[in-house]
């Protein structure tokens, strides 16, 4: 078995930027530079054959032109009350949703279920201990708010691994698709 995610990873310079903010909240399991992206689709445990399927369906989905995108703002997910993830936000792109959506899509072609979601893309910052204060929080959040990175232009996507840990996954690539 194994668990895949597509994903586009972020360029080193924004990474920089992104770890450099990563500070003053105590609670916070900062995530490092390595495991920085923008998720497209998740798609959960699945059998190595099923994973070879997903990898076809993922060619058909690569191939239509590089993006430019811009990080934009921050804020935090939650379940019910407690706020679980701090992220940073990407500017809207009408592009970047049409490749999640075609992810989507290849993971359903391939005889998975992803979960249906509102495509929201973000960077997951931290993950959250239930120690962190709402106060703190919301603190960190209006001092970081104002968050934006210049364009930066991403020409491939990546099918990754996930094994989970305390803190967070630890992330491998496993291909990479040409945009």
């Amino acid at each position: 078995m194994v668990r895949l995610f597509t994903a586009l990873a972020v360029p080193p310079d924004i990474a920089d930027t992104l770890v450099r903010r990563q500070t003053g909240l105590p609670g916070a399991a900062w995530r490092p530079p390595e495991a920085l992206h923008i998720t497209l689709s998740f798609y959960g445990e699945m059998m190595l054959r099923q994973a070879d399927d997903l990898d076809g369906e993922l060619v058909r989905a690569a191939g239509r032109g590089p993006l430019s995108l811009s990080l934009a703002g921050v804020g935090a997910f939650g379940d019910g009350h407690r706020s679980r993830t701090l992220w940073a936000g990407v500017a809207p792109d009408d592009r970047l949703t049409a490749l999640a959506a075609r992810c989507e899509a290849a993971g359903r072609r391939a005889g998975l279920d992803p979960p249906r979601r509102t495509y929201h893309p973000h960077v997951t910052l931290a993950y959250l201990k239930p120690t962190v204060r709402d106060d703190r929080l919301a603190a960190w959040i209006q001092g970081h708010n104002l968050l934006q990175s210049p364009p930066f232009r991403l020409d491939h996507f990546g099918l990754y691994s996930s094994v989970t840990g305390p803190n967070g996954g630890t992330y491998s690539l496993e291909q990479e698709y040409p945009l």
